[in-house]
């Protein structure tokens, strides 16, 4: 692709460099060879994109020239993600279904579905438009998913759940299993509560690799509108996750969380049931929340804090046995 058609396809402007110059992939910075395009997002790469050997770097409307050929972007991440998609398209798969794929005489697929081998489609499920549901896809009766609904290998919805456009399910991801719920009776032995009750996936949620979204015995589990859910990720029963927020690897949410709009959750973060997150709240990697947090707070640490409190804890953390020498040795001269 011509320079001068990327960056018209991109919405970028073309500074120092030839339209007819040919781009023929991407590559990070460091690693990029010409013909190639790459990225700058974040100043601490300035460096590097002064000698990178891209015959072109897309780069915010701020940020320094370099010799290479430039298109100045809005948003150069979100930009180069789009030239990704350009360069290295999905695989596309044909509609039709494989001879050993199961299909109950009551299910409705839309049209141009592709179901690979050995997919199950339960009774009375409704699958919309442009499905593709690659091998070992397991959706059990009374599912209902809107159209262009993605899900790879040995994915599961279970009964009832309701999920809408442009779903997409990693390998692994299973929606709607049982809840973490028992009843002790006065013998001490534990009694399975059902759980009953459906998951919804609103429209453009993606739910990736070996991640569980728990269904609950009373209220649903909702998956707001854009949220990513990252691997290994635990959804419990009854939690309520708010538009456009990022769950991001092991992650654990007991029952009855209720998370805000825009919310992080960074990598290994737990969040006792029944606690509150507020809208554009960002919880730091290994926090364990025990409590309500703030809409547009910043936690850390087990039990979360506020961060800026939290790095006071850390940096006396390190001076903790030079205090405790220094106490001692106080004690010792009363």
């Amino acid at each position: 692709m011509k320079l001068a058609q990327l960056a018209a396809t991109l919405g970028a402007r073309l500074e120092n460099g030839s339209p007819e110059t040919e781009i023929t992939g991407v590559a990070g910075i460091k690693e990029a060879a010409p013909g190639q395009l790459s990225f700058v997002a974040n100043n601490k790469y300035a460096a590097a994109a002064k000698t990178s050997r891209a015959s072109a770097v897309l780069l915010a409307e701020d940020s320094p020239a370099i010799p290479t050929a430039m298109l100045r972007s809005k948003n150069p991440y979100l930009d180069f993600a789009r030239a990704i998609a350009l360069f290295r398209p999905l695989p596309h798969y044909e509609p039709g279904v494989h001879p050993t794929a199961v299909v109950h005489a009551s299910a409705k697929i839309g049209p141009r579905a592709h179901l690979g081998p050995y997919v199950v489609i339960d009774q009375d499920v409704e699958i919309g438009a442009d499905a593709v549901l690659l091998a070992h896809v397991v959706i059990y009766r009374g599912v209902k998913i809107g159209n262009h609904f993605l899900a790879h290998a040995h994915a599961v919805v279970r009964e009832n759940c309701r999920l809408g456009d442009q779903v997409i399910l990693q390998n692994g991801a299973i929606l709607g299993a049982d809840g973490f719920g028992f009843a002790k009776d006065d013998a001490g032995h534990w009694h399975k509560i059902v759980q009953p009750e459906a998951v919804i996936l609103e429209d453009d949620v993606e739910v990736q690799a070996n991640s569980c979204i728990d269904r609950a015995s009373v209220g649903q589990t909702h998956i707001g509108r854009g949220v990513k859910i990252d691997n290994l990720v635990q959804v419990g029963h009854g939690s309520r996750i708010g538009e456009d927020s990022l769950l991001a690897a092991q992650v654990g949410l007991a029952g009855s969380t209720d998370v805000g709009k825009n919310v992080i959750l960074t990598g290994q973060v737990g969040v006792v049931g029944h606690c509150k997150i507020g809208d554009g709240a960002i919880v730091t990697p290994q926090s364990g929340v025990s409590g309500d947090v703030p809409a547009g707070a910043i936690v850390s640490g087990a039990p979360a804090v506020d961060h800026k409190l939290w790095l006071k804890y850390s940096a006396v953390l390190t001076r903790l046995p030079e205090m405790a020498r220094a106490l001692r040795a106080m004690a010792s001269k009363e």
